[in-house]
């Protein structure tokens, strides 16, 4: 890992009063939890499965199938036992120290929250907000996975009950996107970490950036590395892990 490459990081840190972070399934790999590609992988395998991944997360196939949904996202998609690594400790970090704004996160998992983040914006949802599509009633995740019925069903009415995040085929919900755009646009400073910026329209939010400098974390090339002030192809938890040492040190 280069040092040089760090310490800059840690002194743009320093400097910034409105951080915002920015971040795929790339951060919460390193707490264990698979990409989707790779967890749809192994599912396929496993189940000798004829549906693609993006089929199986499509609303049209949950409103069909939605045991063989189930099945695959209780299995693939749910990890009771990941724990926030340094990079979401990190980030939580920084918003107490007063100097991030905000988590931008195409993740589901919670773990920022887990972590200690409070504004946090959820593009695609969370994990652990379910409801029922009939009465509305909210149901947590606890209550999905402890369930003896293929399909989750509403206490209450009986309805089906649907994991309140963005499959394929449904928008974005747009206070959320609102919400993001204002915090991109207003930042000085633009942590993008765990994300390859292909999946829209979630990629195409930072581009709303105007302020001064745009710092990439990512192990694989990007489309958008060739705009980074800084580009850093190391494990996030290891980079902002010793950005945080370096901010502690020198306080």
């Amino acid at each position: 890992m280069t040092l040089s490459k760090i310490e800059k990081l840690a002194s743009w840190v320093k400097e910034g009063r409105r951080i915002v972070f920015f971040g795929g399934a790339g951060i919460s790999t390193e707490s264990g939890i698979p990409d989707f590609r790779s967890a749809a992988g192994i599912y396929q395998q496993e189940k000798a499965s004829p549906y693609s991944p993006e089929e199986i997360l499509s609303r049209p196939f949950f409103d069909r199938h939605p045991e063989v949904f189930y099945d695959f996202y209780k299995t693939k998609m749910i990890h009771l036992h990941a724990e926030p690594n340094q990079a979401h400790r990190c980030l939580a970090w920084l918003e107490d120290e007063g100097k991030l704004d905000a988590v931008i996160t195409q993740n589901i998992d919670g773990l920022h929250q887990k972590a200690g983040s409070r504004s946090v914006l959820e593009l695609h949802g969370s994990i652990h907000r379910n409801y029922c599509m009939d009465c509305g009633r909210f149901h947590s995740l606890e209550e999905v996975m402890s369930t003896g019925d293929p399909v989750p069903k509403c206490e209450t009415c009986g309805g089906t009950v649907k994991p309140d995040v963005v499959l394929y085929g449904e928008n974005l919900d747009t206070q959320v996107i609102e919400r993001t755009v204002e915090a991109i646009s207003e930042a000085d400073l633009l942590l993008i970490g765990g994300t390859s910026l292909t999946v829209q329209p979630a990629a195409h939010l930072v581009t709303y950036f105007r302020g001064q400098r745009t710092v990439l974390l990512n192990a694989s090339p990007t489309a958008y590395d060739n705009q980074a002030d800084l580009l850093i192809a190391e494990p996030i938890g290891a980079v902002l892990g010793q950005v945080e040492s370096l901010l502690k040190a020198g306080s």
